[in-house]
């Protein structure tokens, strides 16, 4: 009886522990895709006049390339790319909207994601 308990016991934790894995994963890559938005919309040397402006389908596509290494399946029509005019100078802001599905022993489970280039409020 208490190999039988031992072994469920193993089991309930080895599935535990590969549906915590797959959910840290995604978390991740999602704080790095926020990372690469801020980044991506942050680049001074347009702000002060050093390089041309980027065009909104350039950004995107660098938004694109940046997911796709992340493993993150994103489409054009998912990633949005707005400027607003602060003073003389234009602020980009980029957001991508998407979800993530995570497999545990027939089941699956949908997380959305939001991650945008806007800071949280402090």
């Amino acid at each position: 009886m208490k190999k039988i308990a031992l072994i469920a016991g193993i089991a309930v934790l080895a599935l535990a522990v590969s549906a915590g894995w797959q959910i840290a994963s995604c978390e991740l890559a999602n704080r790095q895709l926020e990372e690469d938005l801020r980044d991506l919309a942050s680049r001074n040397a347009e702000r002060i006049g050093l390089s041309a402006p980027t065009t909104d389908d350039d950004l995107r596509n660098s938004v694109l390339h940046d997911a796709k290494e992340l493993d993150i399946a994103l489409g054009p029509n998912q990633v949005t790319v707005q400027h607003t005019v602060q003073g003389e100078s234009s602020v980009v802001h980029l957001a991508a909207d998407y979800t993530a599905r995570v497999r545990l022993l027939g089941f699956s489970f949908n997380f959305r994601f939001t991650p945008s280039s806007e800071r949280p409020p402090s």
